[in-house]
């Protein structure tokens, strides 16, 4: 191995790993990973609500590129290199356990992204990564088979190698369009349903596991997902719908985030069913109210919320209800209608769809396939995972790629 000048532009989870795995097989090389911001690893921080969401209990590569809307393909070979077991044991190796939880989601055991952060900056540190915050660059032009970049302070650095892992960062696509890829529309993935129904916002908090969506997006094939489903300030969030709006993203921004979601709020009976349980509670409790007395296993105040869509007021019997009404009611049970006009964002989380065209990049060693020496990592790439460990799952695997192969 020959000495190397290696810059990685971006400190974020792609970009640490990157520079670690770089540094650590080729100890010859001097590697500098420059961040724009004061901060690095700041969506580690905030990640998890704080915990770092590090990775998923999903240890088949074949499985595991299904979690991905887009790049489940070209991930499909770089998993069978470094996948979620790979990060599991990497950080392990650090002194840093992860846990798993029952949804599948792994975190540090202290329940802390700090401890995430300390052991990657520790980690470069150990491996003599120069760190630089503060230094935001503006260009980068290539002169013979060197890389200079050039920051916003004057300064310019060379190096032989360079890794853009910038993240969902204008600046990012425009230094990889400056030197020669094309970018993929960057659009919002992973985020939350407005919905403008004033009595649905009012039962903010309530959540249903499972509940069973299908999203109806202009005259497209509906999208469908299973899954816990919160109800909120401004209408739904959840893990199921937010794998809706993963898989969804491209859809839905065409379409001005206009759509509309079917909810059955009772996935494990059929319609039969739910019509039986209904009638057998109407027949026992004949007498009573309706709002009070409810057929099926929901909050109490989501079944009220549900019946006076079709019209049960809370002085209706069970004794009076009709078979039109019924059958709007298990209608509305099973076949909810609601209609999207706009999407929220998921807590601090932002996670896009759209980045560097895939197919001009070796998924082997990350590197260009236009620019000899010019490597991806990251969201910088048309790459985007659902809610649950994915995306930084995906960075930790690209980075190390790109890493080990800028080191050889």
């Amino acid at each position: 191995m020959l000495p190397a000048k290696i810059v990685v532009i971006g400190g974020g989870a792609a970009g640490f790993f990157g520079a670690i795995a770089c540094a650590r097989v080729n100890p010859q090389a001097e590697v500098m990973l420059i961040e724009a911001s004061r901060q690095i690893l700041a969506k580690v921080s905030i990640s998890g609500g704080g915990r770092c969401n590090v990775t998923h209990a999903c240890f088949d590569a074949k499985e595991l590129v299904q979690y991905y809307p887009r790049g489940g393909k070209a991930l499909r070979g770089a998993f069978a290199r470094f996948q979620a077991k790979d990060t599991v044991s990497w950080f392990a190796s650090q002194g840093v356990p992860l846990k798993k939880e029952a949804d599948g989601r792994m975190f540090p055991i202290t329940d802390s992204s700090q401890t995430i952060v300390n052991c990657l900056i520790n980690a470069a540190k150990a491996e003599a990564v120069e760190i630089q915050t503060g230094m935001a660059v503006t260009s980068i032009k290539r002169i013979g088979n060197q890389f200079e970049v050039f920051c916003k302070s004057g300064e310019i650095i060379k190096c032989d190698r360079l890794l853009l892992a910038t993240g969902s960062s204008r600046i990012g696509y425009q230094l990889a369009q400056e030197l020669g890829h094309h970018i993929e529309q960057p659009v919002p993935s992973l985020f939350t349903f407005n919905i403008p129904e004033a009595n649905l916002r009012a039962l903010a908090g309530i959540s249903v596991n499972p509940a069973r969506l299908r999203l109806y997006v202009g005259d497209k094939s509906p999208l469908e997902q299973t899954g816990p489903l919160l109800i909120t300030h401004w209408g739904m969030s959840g893990p199921a719908v937010l794998k809706l709006s993963a898989w969804g993203a491209r859809l839905l921004y065409d379409n001005h985030y206009q759509a509309t979601l079917l909810v059955n709020w009772l996935p494990d009976f059929t319609q039969e069913q739910v019509r039986e349980n209904i009638l057998a509670v109407k027949n026992e409790w004949a007498k009573r109210a309706i709002a009070l007395h409810r057929g099926v296993d929901l909050p109490h105040r989501l079944w009220q919320y549900i019946i006076a869509r079709v019209g049960i007021t809370t002085d209706d019997r069970w004794a009076g209800l009709s078979n039109k009404t019924l059958n709007l009611l298990v209608q509305e049970l099973t076949q909810g209608k609601y209609l999207i006009n706009g999407k929220g964002v998921f807590k601090e989380e932002f996670v896009t769809c759209g980045g560097v065209n895939l197919k001009e990049i070796d998924f082997k060693t990350m590197e260009s396939k236009l620019v000899p020496n010019l490597y991806f990592a990251g969201e910088i790439l048309d790459i985007d995972g659902v809610t649950g460990g994915f995306n930084f799952q995906s960075a930790w695997t690209t980075g190390y790629l790109a890493g080990v192969a800028m080191g050889q």
